[in-house]
């Protein structure tokens, strides 16, 4: 039987997730190529940088909500059996406040901060905090078990999992995607190309999709640990600027954040914000620090700074034939390619099969 020849354009946590389950089919023959590969540290290049952990955001019964809880079940499988993946489980706090509600932050996490999500049903664990242990001002809170993700060590475990499964990586840049089918390491045609190139398809010819958009984010990477993850709906800071804290499995340090800045796409680090970054967590979470200390108790490791691929109407995930060549979109999951990774890899396989079967046909 002949195989498909198949490129993934990118090698996100999209891309390197699609690959590899695509690689779990004998009759795929894959080839991944990127300008960016784990490893890299580059403003294009958005995995790297985020937290990553499981909070979802997805709206009850859109594609997205559907990603995110077909994901919940491959993440917890993984932290308990797979440790060299770098996830493990970190009980988590959600506070609310009514007054954040129309902010970009309190938009954001709309669907997280409700008081019956739909998601109480999918991780283990979850509960309303009783109203008498919420501070003042603090609407309503849950609790769950959630997982954080040390990208550092994730990334590369999904290049092994798919170099294991004979996908073949290689460096490149395209002016055009229908371009990247002539990257298939068999040096023959691919016969499909996944484009999962993130913010990039905004300049990708054959997609310039002038619905992406940037939400800038900025961190600051610590190695206190407080042993939980803690987020809220909003800050008095700033209407586009958010505070959570999460701790990255096996060393990977305490993340604190953050901002969410919409059509933003400066790429410097913003020093004051730091601060403001760095006093609020400490706010939301004084274990952070010794008993009477401030910001001069945290112990930074790094700043960082990214760019989450967002997209009106959400995640691309869909096929279309460009200039002869098939090409299915993965691409456009703003704050939550992880969380929404397997989900959504899973929607992208089965346009892929609808592809190279249309595929067959025609060729018969």
């Amino acid at each position: 039987m002949e195989a498909n020849n198949i490129v993934v354009l990118g090698a996100g946590v999209a891309g390197l997730t699609t690959a590899y389950l695509l690689s779990q089919n004998a009759a795929n023959n894959i080839t991944v190529v990127a300008k960016h590969m784990p490893g890299d540290y580059d403003i294009e290049y958005c995995s790297p940088w985020a937290g990553a952990n499981y909070l979802p955001v997805g709206v009850q019964g859109s594609a997205h909500a559907e990603y995110e809880k077909k994901t919940w079940p491959v993440l917890q499988e993984l932290a308990q059996n797979h440790p060299e993946a770098g996830i493990h489980f970190q009980p988590t706090i959600v506070y609310n406040r009514e007054k954040d509600k129309q902010s970009a932050t309190g938009q954001w996490f709309a669907e997280l901060l409700k008081k019956e999500p739909w998601y109480k049903d999918v991780v283990p664990d979850f509960r309303p905090l009783p109203s008498e242990q919420l501070a003042p001002g603090i609407d309503n809170a849950s609790s769950f078990t959630s997982v954080c993700i040390n990208t550092a060590i994730y990334l590369p475990w999904l290049v092994g999992q798919c170099r294991k499964h004979g996908v073949v990586f290689k460096r490149g840049v395209f002016k055009h995607v229908a371009d990247a089918a002539n990257a298939h390491h068999s040096g023959r045609k691919a016969d499909l190309v996944v484009n999962c190139t993130g913010l990039s398809s905004k300049k990708l010819g054959g997609v310039m999709d002038d619905k992406l958009y940037p939400a800038r984010g900025q961190i600051v990477v610590v190695r206190n640990d407080p042993g939980y993850m803690s987020s809220a709906s909003g800050t008095d800071d700033g209407e586009d600027e958010a505070v959570y804290i999460m701790g990255r499995a096996a060393g990977g340090g305490t993340i604190l954040g953050g901002s969410y800045q919409k059509h933003n796409w400066d790429t410097s680090l913003d020093p004051n914000l730091a601060i403001r970054i760095m006093k609020r967590c400490i706010e939301l979470c004084p274990s952070l620090v010794k008993e009477g200390q401030g910001i001069e108790g945290l112990d930074i490791i790094r700043h960082g700074v990214g760019l989450r691929p967002l997209r009106e109407g959400g995640p691309r995930v869909e096929k279309e034939k460009i200039d002869g060549v098939w090409v299915v979109h993965n691409y456009g999951h703003g704050g939550f390619g992880y969380q929404a990774s397997y989900g959504s890899a899973e929607a992208a396989i089965k346009l892929v099969a609808a592809a190279l079967g249309q595929k067959t046909q025609a060729k018969l």
